[in-house]
């Protein structure tokens, strides 16, 4: 590659980085944004390989970099762009200003890193394994060249993907010719040596060797020929790595030593369970907390004493106090981050102007310590400004723990932090949790502060909202309306949270079947909203996309179509046009659009939005996948069957992998994939598909779920096809015969 070769058009290679057996990494320039990327380009496959080969291998690069790019992790490099040039395949991540572990190694002389740099390497690396394993991803590869520490002291792990992609090509060193798996031999787990199979507790065996190396200045089997080093990991028990350091902690120690057990069942499972041991250790031995579920604390080892502000994580430091971001989604605003956090707990009086019973006295916790804890507070919502929701329930979790041991579990600024642990339990698409959090402190409220203070409606409301994720949208009805009447009372009716509920109110009724009442109400709060915030107010527009919706399920599609157009509009001018809001109102004119069987015209619009979500969040992201599962449907309605199952056959695959099989999404694009089949006359194919779709539903939802009863009558429709009228006829009856029992039951008490 020339020093001035242009990728794409828009790729300018500019200096060589580093060069491996994998192929090489250029720092580059994105032409298009201004910005300075990294662009890895990897090796051909040699002349020995068919065409045949070649293409599963572009198709396996196709894949494993869609799965790289949905990573969205602190901790893990951000895959921006991949493709083919000139028979190359690249990669376009971040440029990352840092140095790697191995070479931090170098720069110290091989001695083993300070103590407290080996915990927060090992803190920070094991949350990032703990997402990617969370999304089904296991790296193959970890060792210290793979893991970046930038000028912040962030962590980041890198190559994920490729150490597969490097197997495919046929790059791997081979160390015996034997045929000997994919990995790097001072840190290859047992299993991976064996050739058996390799999932999570592989990378942990990994991790484990990662740091022993860093914390003792060598790999735990320092071997000088390939081969033995491999079976020391198969059948030689490391030496502790306190023979090597002293001064080493002795918990870290027993982490080690178990994350290099020879079989993974006597590894710690996952690697959430070492982010808890680890913070469990570093916490002094008086008072571990007991929190809704466990904390990653930062804390410094009480054999190294370390200042106070240590304790905050080195990607929380600078974060300012500001508004947690209100988002699309229907939620209540929470108070000023600055507001009412560490002041002075004054009770609630009784009905006769008596103080209510408060707990037992306490010792006073310093300023220091509610300094902190009110920054890391902040900290905390800062995260979910920026989206990162699991981020900011860690650090919530912590402050909540840490502040019921210093004030109660009742004092106000406790039930705050838990309040924030409810928020991104609901944002994080744990709904139940989300419940069992927000009851807790509406009661606790309830006791502290009275029924009718803002707090305490805020924590009812947002039981409302999760009420309603979970289906129950009775309750969240009952619930909203009382917490409406309360807000009219106390703060009058164009209150921007007064108008919050109502809006809440309004989506709930749609859910309800209550169309018109929605309708009616949305439109009410819409013109509040626009003389109390303005007509281009996010909220605004949020409530205006709630008629939109309730005029299409009025069959008024037309009026939605005009209604969806001018937010999306309006969004773009006050937003920015690559904003999530704007583009998810776009997404919504393509639906009106196909519902007006204007199918040419939705297929333009959800290509361009594929593109743009592409460019933005990542081939892979959620977004991307319902705009290209628009682009599927709409092929499909305009007669182009094979073009449509190919589309839904590839976002299917891109499902199934980072979501899961059974995720309500992947089952839509399996369905849409049987359709397909059924419109090309490949009926038996088709009925495989609807079984599968119908299965996963009966499994997840039940048999008497709406959608599972879906399925079964599409799997008999296909019965039918295939001239097996009797097994469709039965199905259909046992079909209808749930529904009737569903409906005599409807009119029961509840």
């Amino acid at each position: 590659m020339g020093d001035t070769r242009l990728i794409q058009g828009r790729y300018r290679l500019l200096d060589l980085i580093g060069r491996g057996g994998m192929g090489e990494v250029w720092r580059a320039r994105d032409e298009s944004l201004g910005r300075q990327v990294a662009v890895k380009c990897l090796k051909a496959p040699g002349r020995d390989h068919d065409q045949s080969f070649t293409r599963v291998l572009r198709e396996r690069f196709r894949r494993e970099a869609r799965v790289a790019a949905a990573l969205q992790h602190r901790g893990v490099t951000v895959v921006h762009d991949f493709g083919e040039a000139d028979g190359v395949l690249y990669l376009v991540m971040e440029l990352l200003d840092g140095r790697n572990l191995s070479q931090l190694l170098e720069d110290n002389a091989q001695h083993p890193l300070p103590i407290a740099d080996v915990l927060e390497v090992a803190e920070q690396v094991s949350a990032a394994l703990a997402y990617t394993h969370q999304q089904g991803i296991v790296h193959r590869d970890l060792k210290p060249a793979n893991i970046m520490r930038l000028g912040d002291g962030t962590l980041k792990i890198c190559d994920f993907g490729i150490a597969r992609l490097g197997h495919d090509i046929g790059m791997s060193s081979r160390l015996t010719g034997t045929g000997i798996a994919m990995g790097t031999p001072h840190y290859m787990s047992p299993e991976q040596i064996g050739g058996t199979h390799v999932d999570r507790r592989s990378d942990l065996y990994s991790f484990g060797c990662v740091l022993y190396e860093i914390a003792t200045g060598a790999p735990p089997f320092d071997l000088g020929d390939a081969w033995a080093v491999l079976v020391g990991h198969r059948d030689t028990a490391p030496e502790p790595p306190r023979n090597r350091r002293a001064d080493l902690p002795g918990f870290l120690e027993e982490v080690i030593l178990d994350l290099l057990a020879k079989e993974p069942d006597r590894r710690p499972q996952d690697a959430d369970a070492v982010g808890r041991r680890l913070g469990a250790g570093r916490a002094p031995s008086g008072y571990v907390p007991t929190v809704v579920s466990p904390p990653l604390l930062r804390r410094e080892p009480a054999e190294l004493p370390a200042p106070r502000e240590a304790r905050l994580p080195s990607w929380t430091r600078g974060m300012t106090t500001g508004h947690k971001a209100a988002g699309t989604g229907l939620r209540g605003t929470p108070p000023d981050a600055s507001a009412g956090l560490t002041g002075d707990w004054i009770a609630r009086t009784g009905a006769h102007g008596t103080p209510e019973p408060v707990p037992a006295e306490r010792p006073r916790p310093s300023e220091e310590l509610l300094a902190t804890l009110a920054g890391r507070h902040s900290a905390g919502l800062s995260l979910g400004r920026l989206g990162r929701w699991a981020e900011a329930g860690e650090v919530h979790r912590a402050v909540a723990a840490e502040r019921e041991h210093a004030l109660g579990p009742e004092h106000p600024d406790t039930l705050a932090s838990r309040y924030e642990v409810g928020f991104t339990l609901s944002r994080t698409g744990r709904p139940a949790d989300a419940l069992r959090e927000y009851t807790h402190v509406a009661g606790a409220r309830e006791r502290v502060l009275g029924p009718e203070h803002p707090d305490t409606l805020a924590a009812r409301q947002e039981m409302a909202y999760v009420q309603g994720r979970l289906g129950r949208h009775f309750e969240a009805h009952q619930l909203y309306t009382a917490v409406l009447a309360a807000r009219e009372r106390v703060m009058g009716a164009d209150h921007p949270d007064t108008l919050r509920c109502r809006h809440n109110l309004a989506f709930n009724l749609s859910r309800l079947g209550r169309l018109e009442d929605s309708y009616r109400m949305a439109g009410e709060v819409a013109e509040a909203r626009a003389r109390v915030l303005g007509a281009n107010h996010p909220d605004t527009l949020v409530t205006r996309c709630e008629v939109a919706y309730a005029l299409g399920q009025l069959g008024r599609w037309p009026e939605a179509l005009q209604t969806y157009r001018e937010v999306a509009e309006a969004r773009a001018r006050a937003l920015g046009p690559d904003h999530p809001d704007a583009l998810a109102a776009r997404y919504e004119v393509g639906i009106s659009l196909g519902r007006l069987g204007r199918s040419a015209q939705a297929l333009e619009l959800y290509r361009g939005l594929v593109d743009d979500r592409t460019r933005v969040h990542g081939a892979a992201h959620p977004e991307t996948l319902r705009a290209r599962h628009g682009v599927g449907v709409n092929l499909g309605r305009l007669g182009r069957w094979e073009e449509a199952l190919l589309e839904s056959r590839d976002v299917c695959a891109i499902r199934e992998r980072t979501i899961g099989a059974d995720h309500p999404d992947t089952l839509v694009s399996r369905r849409e994939v049987a359709v397909g089949l059924g419109w090309l006359g490949r009926w038996a194919d088709a009925l495989v598909e609807y079984r599968r779709v119908a299965a996963a539903r009966e499994r997840v939802l039940g048999a008497g779920h709406p959608d599972t009863l879906a399925s079964r009558n599409d799997e008999a429709h296909c019965l039918e096809q295939l001239g097996r009228g009797a097994e469709a006829v039965a199905l259909y009856r046992k079909v209808a015969a749930v529904r009737q029992q569903q409906a005599s039951g409807a009119h029961r008490p509840h």
